[in-house]
């Protein structure tokens, strides 16, 4: 059994140093309490990493600075599932993928949660192609390979939320995706990493994508193409996930480059991914690259 059922990565108010914790209060979403400026107190634990959490020390602090659960030397390459929901896959008038459709981001994609901002390259400014994606991301709690789907959840850590963001120009103008979704901040992760025993049943777990306070995209774990076992396994075939591999599962309908009328991200615009059971509000703050 988990000491805990949800942590935070964090930098206190008066240290530098990034800590980890269990936010007191199981009812806060900390990604809006950062965001409104009000206190997040939590209970410290002794490791510096959600892999390794150690035991809680009985101390506690507030939080000054939220962090993505995991720092970006933990996570090695981050695998992505596109085209995974049902109503998607039909917004964008593509057939149900008979597989598992695979791209990579690395790790240098990863970013925190508001205030951290998310920065649009220059590069890919003229395309007005900035897109978001509400993700599932799953974490990897131990090395897995050849994993089969009946075992795979044995293979889970927990569930944080993440935004794909993407330059569709980019995007459609290759084969692969890699290259339209790895820029610096294009995946960022947060606010709170919820262990897998503080979710009954991963078909009750529900996402919401916000575009300027405007719920775009809404949906339930349910409408999968393929579920977390699945996906789990899928990958982990011939090829090892170390433990610390997030695994983001898809977005759902509502994308912004397939909306009438069309919605691009660009300066000072917000976009919000909140996951249910505890995950909380990922906020984050669309900036252009001077």
């Amino acid at each position: 059994m988990s000491t805990y059922s949800r942590l935070i990565r964090f930098k206190a108010k008066s240290s530098s140093t990034p800590l980890i914790g269990q936010p007191r209060d199981p009812k806060q979403d900390v990604g809006l309490a950062s965001y409104a400026g009000e206190p997040i107190e939590v209970d410290l634990y002794s490791g510096s990493s959600i892999l390794a959490p150690g035991e809680p020390t009985g101390e506690s602090a507030v939080v000054g600075t939220l962090l993505s659960p995991l720092a970006a030397h933990e996570v090695g390459t981050i695998r992505c599932i596109g085209l995974n929901y049902v109503r998607h896959a039909k917004e964008v008038n593509m057939a149900l993928p008979e597989v598992p459709v695979l791209f990579m981001k690395p790790s240098t994609a990863l970013a925190d949660p508001f205030p951290a901002p998310t920065i649009l390259p220059k590069a890919f400014l003229k395309d007005n192609s900035a897109d978001y994606e509400s993700e599932l991301a799953i974490v990897i709690g131990k090395d897995a390979k050849n994993v089969s789907e009946a075992d795979a959840l044995d293979y889970l850590l927990g569930f944080t939320a993440s935004n794909d963001v993407s330059s569709r120009v980019q995007q459609f103008a290759q084969s692969q995706w890699s290259y339209s979704k790895s820029f610096d901040g294009a995946c960022p992760i947060g606010p709170a990493f919820v262990h897998k025993s503080a979710v009954e049943s991963i078909a009750d777990l529900k996402i919401r994508g916000s575009y300027n306070d405007k719920t775009v995209q809404e949906s339930g774990l349910d409408d999968l193409i393929f579920s977390v076992p699945k996906i789990i396994s899928f990958l982990s075939t011939g090829t090892t996930l170390p433990a610390g591999t997030i695994i983001l599962t898809g977005t759902p309908a509502g994308v912004g480059w397939s909306s009438e009328p069309r919605i691009t991200l660009k300066n000072g615009d917000e976009f919000r991914v909140f996951v249910s059971h505890g995950v909380g509000t990922l906020i984050n703050k669309i900036v252009e690259e001077k």
